[in-house]
């Protein structure tokens, strides 16, 4: 089994700095073997975040690489929580939240984005049980939000 952080190396991706949360909260919460992630968005090349209603003025394939995008700024929390992530055992679950338009009906495929990088990255330990769900908005206006519960090893 290769190791996740030279699986992102092989794959050319390169993470990017995680926000500071707004609000008192934290990005995450390990507690024992399980860490909590909370949710965020799509940070842009640009650094600005991927905003506008799924269904209406973002397709459903502009919104999977958002979703993907969103798991690239959790992996950066995963690493900054733990140093490594080589020290990820399981993507437990993930909850994907979708600004969709009203009548918008591809909530999984939007979410995917994230489902599929986390494979990509971890293998089978990527994979996980999810919810993808339709908002009638999120903060900001942000295309898709997903937090995430991921097992840690000792």
């Amino acid at each position: 089994m290769q190791s996740p952080e030279k699986q992102l190396q092989k794959l050319g991706l390169s993470l990017p700095n995680l926000p500071s949360p707004i609000g008192n909260f934290a990005p995450f919460v390990l507690h024992k073997d399980l860490l909590f992630l909370s949710g965020q968005g799509p940070i842009l090349e640009s650094g600005s975040l991927a905003t506008g209603k799924v269904g209406a003025d973002v397709s459903t394939e502009q919104a999977y690489e958002h979703a993907r995008l969103t798991g690239m700024v959790l992996l950066s929390s995963m690493r900054e929580a733990l140093g490594s992530l080589d020290r990820i055992d399981q993507i437990v679950k993930i909850l994907g939240m979708v600004n969709a338009a009203p009548d918008f009906l591809e909530h999984p495929k939007v979410i995917n984005g994230c489902s599929d990088l986390f494979v990509e990255i971890f293998g089978n330990r990527g994979r996980h049980a999810r919810s993808a769900v339709g908002m009638g908005t999120l903060p900001g206006g942000i295309t898709v939000e997903i937090e995430a519960i991921v097992a840690v090893r000792g």
